[in-house]
């Protein structure tokens, strides 16, 4: 069996789906590795560095393999490129992008979204959206320290003493998490709100505060773990407690997310008039509109004295040990599908069911299904529209957000960068920063 992986061409993409160090360690498994040359470069893979890692490199070498790996969903132009009958693997945003899932339908593709991996212990090692959200919490935290006029930590000084920095983190899933121990590693003092309760002594964990609000809720977890949707009156109380909390912070870093919806509504207008001049607020949920009304996607801006951070594609922005981490993911999912070297989809295995797309000219994923239409017949006038920037809010696999109290995509539970990481294991220290788990 062949693998091959393409240089990524979406704007702003940067990561790669194969690694050298992560090829090293499929070599013996039987299967060939091919990547395009240049594949690696912005995460700062020299084509030589794959080369001295057995892997094959040549400018028409990414869609050459029996499996093609990527990041970013495919363009028109790359699902061309495909053979029928080949496998996919990559971000494919199954519950947005149904112009590129019926293209993919469409040519005889097999594709398994990473996003629609399913939840469950065994497959922790290629939670693609844990391994990202990771990244993009961690550069919230380093996001909303250089933009804060103020320092973070406290200081005693010849001149008095400086106060920390109050923090508040609306979510406590990988994101969330690991938003919470940068801030903390950073000196801040962290405050952090979700409507799950379980998610106390996570946060806690981490040298954070609990942010409770009497939302009159006995619970707000449903019976998979996950937060559940909050009735409309909830959300609205939610809000205008939130507003309260939110006017005593220097910073807020919003991360709730819904898979295949727009991000729900945590931080109203008031909330941004009641902080001081010169906060912030950092919203990575902005990949699908953000938490903030008054966010505005890919763009910094400054209302009422308060800068509000909209920043899109964050995993992308670290790609060397983003990389790293999706590579293997990848890897772990690569290996599910192979059989003393050769290619051999077993789809009464519950992980490769889940998380493929589309099979035999059909697509075969109920959530996809519904939102192409529910009609996987040949469609001439689609087109793979799936270059958004978002490869890692896109989930197939249901969630919910930490915050909102709706599903949840881009932090579902924390995510190790070690694939020997424990199912289950929680943050223990700011330092050490949140480990694997899953909801």
């Amino acid at each position: 069996m062949k693998l091959s992986v393409p240089k990524e061409v979406a704007e702003g993409e940067r990561r790669v789906a194969l690694v050298p160090e992560v090829a090293k360690r499929l070599s013996p498994t039987g299967i060939e590795l091919a990547v395009e040359s240049g594949a690696g470069e912005a995460a700062h893979h020299p084509d030589s560095s794959y080369e001295e890692a057995g892997v094959s490199v040549s400018a028409d070498a990414g869609f050459s393999g029996d499996v093609v790996a990527k990041v970013a969903p495919p363009s028109a132009e790359e699902i061309g490129r495909m053979s029928k009958g080949g496998v996919l693997i990559g971000f494919l945003q199954p519950l947005t992008a149904s112009d590129t899932v019926r293209a993919l339908a469409d040519a005889g593709v097999t594709s398994f979204a990473m996003e629609a991996i399913p939840r469950i212990a065994r497959a922790q090692s290629m939670d693609a959206l844990s391994s990202q959200a990771t990244v993009a919490g961690y550069r919230a935290g380093l996001i909303a320290a250089e933009e804060l006029p103020r320092f973070l930590p406290m200081l005693t000084t010849a001149a008095g003493t400086v106060r920390p920095a109050q923090v508040l983190v609306l979510g406590a899933g990988v994101a969330g998490l690991q938003a919470i121990a940068t801030a903390r590693r950073l000196g801040a003092s962290v405050n952090a709100f979700d409507v799950r309760s379980a998610v106390k002594e996570q946060i806690e964990s981490l040298g954070a505060r609990f942010l409770e609000l009497d939302l009159g809720l006995e619970d707000g977890e449903d019976s998979g773990g996950y937060a559940r949707e909050l009735t409309d009156e909830e959300q609205q109380k939610q809000r205008e407690l939130l507003a309260d909390a939110i006017g005593g912070m220097d910073a807020v870093i919003s991360t709730a997310a819904i898979p295949g919806r727009p991000a729900p509504l945590l931080i109203i207008e008031d909330a941004i008039k009641q902080m001081k001049p010169g906060s912030v607020v950092v919203d990575i949920a902005a990949e699908t509109g953000g938490n903030c009304e008054l966010t505005e996607p890919g763009e910094t801006v400054i209302k009422h004295d308060v800068k509000i951070v909209g920043p899109l594609g964050l995993p992308s922005t670290m790609p060397d040990h983003a990389s790293a981490l999706y590579a293997r993911n990848v890897s772990a999912l690569v290996e599910l599908m192979i059989d003393e070297g050769e290619l051999k989809l077993d789809f009464e295995d519950e992980v490769l069911a889940g998380a493929c797309i589309t099979r035999d000219g059909e697509i075969v994923n109920e959530g996809a299904k519904k939102a192409a239409g529910g009609s996987t017949e040949p469609d001439g006038s689609s087109e793979a529209g799936g270059e958004a920037k978002s490869q890692d809010a896109e989930p197939e696999a249901p969630g919910s957000s930490e915050a909102g109290g709706e599903p949840q995509s881009q932090d579902a539970e924390p995510e190790a960068p070690e694939e020997s990481s424990e199912a289950g294991g929680e943050p223990q220290s700011q330092d050490a920063g949140p480990e694997a788990s899953r909801s």
